[in-house]
């Protein structure tokens, strides 16, 4: 099968998910690490409908990529005037991009209730846009709006415009399922029942609506597209488009073709993270292929199997995509996660030995207290060095003390404040903060920057709260997990107490140590 080209509209149509919102910078951004990916298009935004899309495409036009050429997105022209009198036209040209992606529409109910002009005029309207684009010398690709709801409720009409886009000089026609409510079984019946009117490449752009545009462009490559657009991370207004993490995936690791260059698919799970952390929408860890939890082993069971051979519970290799197997430690994976950390701290850990059982025993019991290790690595190493008794704290707390006060004014105010003892030496510190956690975080990282300067690279990035039993009220126990972040690391760890502040502490405080540890900033 041919190469398959992977056309991104994360900063177009991804953009339209509720609550993603890309500065200028944050577009750029995103289109160079797409580029190093090696997409073969990125779609920009539409230069006709704001200023910001405006400033993105003037960036560009001095701005050459390696990989990938930059579209710009728009519709055909409007009724009843001419190309050259149509601004959004106009806008498009003046982009500059080497290609140009407009819609039009093939659902006979758009044109009269949502255009309100003739079937004709809107044949006219798509062949003209066209036409007038590659007039411009341009490579123009042509988005087939409603096209799957148009050809079910008329399919001659939806085809003709088709038809008029191919005339016009249209060097792709993509295939959209705009409202996301096909089935695959009819994607493919129609790509492969209309293909033979086509001599140019056929394309495909799917929604999510039934959970299914991952497979609805699959089954539309199956049946002879040979370009896919779609979002990371399944970006997307509603709920979102085909994800290209997946797709990619899938086409190199289970079908006969390629898309992205081989060498660069190792750098899919980066992307998808980096999307994330971009579009500030958090990427489930159950993914396929780039999730963190993608290649997570939690039975006793199956962590037995995959020592003996991965390929009894893995479908591929991770590191294809860039991902790692894990071993989740936890009541129900048996004492092998035990000793394969204690193995990453040169420690010959047999899982029949005392000392297996005898930490399995305090593991078992912490996760009935309300301690969830699986979902905070960082906490459970510092717990098996510290049962292994290979771990000395860096300080000491001495006392802490927080309060919150609501002021006349409606503000609420919080401060902390901290006495810990480093190799015997007693510090003192307080701050303020937007609340309680934030306040004692401040505290006491200005209590340690003295003793270890690299404290200042590190912040707590996320914070959850869980209360664990309802029933107890407001004496439940809660349990706390806290995400940081350094330069180069992203860590997670785990609280559980009564008081909220207390379960906070030990999260904190595990943050921290772990920081030292991984950096070794012993005095």
């Amino acid at each position: 099968m041919s190469r398959i080209t992977i056309y991104d509209t994360t900063l177009r149509d991804g953009s339209q998910s509720e609550g993603v919102s890309f500065t200028v910078n944050d577009k750029v951004n995103i289109t160079d690490k797409l580029d190093q990916l090696g997409v073969h298009y990125i779609e920009g935004g539409w230069p006709g409908s704001n200023p910001k899309d405006k400033e993105y495409f003037k960036l560009f036009q001095n701005r050459p990529l390696k990989n990938a050429k930059v579209s710009a997105f728009g519709s055909t022209r409007r009724a009843k005037i001419k190309c050259s009198e149509d601004l959004n036209l106009r806008e498009l040209i003046k982009s500059q991009t080497p290609t140009i992606t407009i819609f039009g529409k093939t659902w006979d109910l758009h044109v009269k209730d949502v255009l309100k002009t003739s079937l004709d005029e809107n044949l006219k309207m798509i062949h003209d846009s066209v036409k007038y684009l590659k007039q411009k010398k341009r490579e123009v690709f042509y988005d087939a709006e409603h096209f799957f709801d148009g050809y079910k409720n008329n399919p001659e009409y939806a085809l003709k415009t088709l038809l008029a886009a191919q005339e016009g000089g249209a060097d792709c026609i993509i295939f959209c399922d705009t409202n996301g409510g096909t089935l695959p079984e009819e994607v493919e019946k129609i790509i492969l029942e209309l293909k033979k009117n086509f001599s140019i490449d056929l394309g495909i752009h799917t929604h999510n609506d039934l959970g299914l545009a991952v497979a609805n462009s699959i089954v539309a490559i199956n049946a002879g597209c040979v370009h896919v657009q779609g979002t990371f991370n399944g970006l997307g207004e509603r709920c979102g488009n085909a994800d290209l993490a997946a797709i990619i995936g899938i086409l190199h690791t289970k079908m006969e073709t390629k898309s992205i260059p081989e060498k660069n698919v190792k750098k899919l799970k980066e992307t998808a993270h980096y999307l994330s952390e971009m579009s500030n929408v958090r990427l489930p860890d159950n993914v396929a292929f780039v999730g963190h939890s993608a290649f997570a082993h939690k039975g006793g069971v199956h962590i037995d199997a995959m020592l003996k051979n991965p390929l009894a519970y893995e479908h591929i290799k991770p590191e294809i995509v860039g991902n790692h197997s894990r071993f989740i430690t936890s009541e129900l994976a048996g004492k092998m996660p035990i000793v394969l950390k204690a193995q990453k701290m040169d420690v010959a850990l047999d899982k029949k030995s005392p000392e297996a059982k005898k930490i399995m025993k305090v593991l078992q019991k912490k996760e009935h207290e309300g301690y969830q290790f699986e979902a905070a690595d960082a906490s459970f190493e510092l717990f098996m060095k510290r049962s292994l008794k290979k771990y000395k704290p860096f300080f000491k707390l001495e006392s802490f003390r927080t309060a919150s006060e609501k002021r006349f004014d409606g503000r609420v105010f919080a401060e902390a404040s901290i006495r810990v003892n480093v190799n015997g030496e007693s510090k003192f510190s307080a701050a303020d903060g937007h609340g309680p956690v934030d306040a004692l975080d401040q505290a006491l990282r200005n209590a340690l920057k003295r003793f270890y300067p690299k404290l200042e690279e590190m912040h707590l990035s996320d914070y959850k709260v869980r209360v664990l039993d309802t029933k107890g009220g407001t004496a439940a126990k809660v349990r706390v997990f806290i995400e940081s972040q350094d330069t180069s690391d992203t860590w997670t760890t785990v609280g559980v107490h009564e008081n909220i502040i207390e379960a906070s502490w030990e999260a904190l405080i595990d943050s921290i140590e772990y920081k030292l540890l991984k950096d070794k900033t012993r005095l």
